[in-house]
């Protein structure tokens, strides 16, 4: 909807210029753009939820580490961006909305030492969470780099093996197709991070952050609707196709025995 919303305001504008309409607005131009902030606020109020998924993958992790050690590190560090991300996102939302006071009591005050106080400045806070998951995304880059190589690997080994049937050749092509669709998502993410970090940005006019958005929206809803389609029917002939050859071989090592 904010793509749709400045197409409708040139419009209405150039309408304006030739004399088709009389004021250079766009009601309609006005509505999309309020509905698409009730959407930002149901998306933020969403994610209030979002450190308690955090907090269990990065428990998960522990217990089953990632094949590399590479990849352990790297998502550690994006478990603890994501945990400064969060709380700093949930009180800016809070402040900006005037949901909670201005200043918090500062942990010496809570001690009983001070009574000094801590200003919230809604501003700093979505700048520094911004920065918090600007981390995150340069991070994905490197896990990205890390799942390539991985991948390489298993590419090398089921061209070197013999007995690959059609299931492993489909699931490598499943995970490429997620890598490239992670690789799209995450370069979206990049410039939106970078430009929130800082307090002037890096794009003028909100027409690129619209932009990114939107492919980074058709990449997550690409990346939702492969996770849930159905196998194909031929992978599926394939996999049966295999499991009986396998129950053969097994039958005639049996008997040979």
């Amino acid at each position: 909807m904010k793509l749709v919303a400045p197409v409708l305001l040139a419009r209405a504008r150039l309408q304006h210029r030739v004399g088709l309409r009389k004021e250079p607005t766009s009601s309609v131009a006005s509505s999309f753009a309020s509905f698409s902030g009730i959407i930002g606020d149901f998306k933020t109020l969403g994610r209030f939820w979002g450190l308690l998924p955090i907090l269990q993958w990065m428990i998960s992790l522990e217990r089953n580490p990632p094949p590399t050690r590479a990849l352990l590190t790297i998502e550690r560090l994006q478990g603890w961006s994501m945990l400064a991300y969060y709380p700093l996102e949930h009180l800016y939302y809070l402040s900006a909305h005037n949901l909670i006071p201005a200043s918090i009591p500062s942990i010496t005050s809570l001690l009983g030492r001070t009574s000094e106080r801590i200003r919230l400045n809604a501003k700093s806070l979505a700048m520094w969470s911004c920065r918090a998951w600007a981390i995150y995304v340069i991070l994905q880059f490197a896990h990205l780099m890390e799942d390539r190589k991985l991948l390489l690997m298993k590419e090398k080994t089921l061209r070197k093996g013999k007995g690959v049937v059609a299931y492993d050749k489909e699931d490598l092509r499943n995970k490429w197709d997620s890598f490239w669709n992670e690789i799209v998502a995450n370069s979206a993410n990049l410039p939106l991070a970078l430009h929130w970090s800082f307090e002037q940005g890096i794009f003028i006019g909100d027409i690129w952050l619209t932009v990114f958005g939107f492919i980074n929206a058709v990449a997550a809803f690409r990346s939702g609707w492969k996770a849930t389609a159905l196998p194909s029917p031929k992978l599926g002939k394939a996999n049966d196709v295999a499991g009986s050859d396998l129950a053969i071989t097994s039958e005639k090592e049996e008997t040979h025995s």
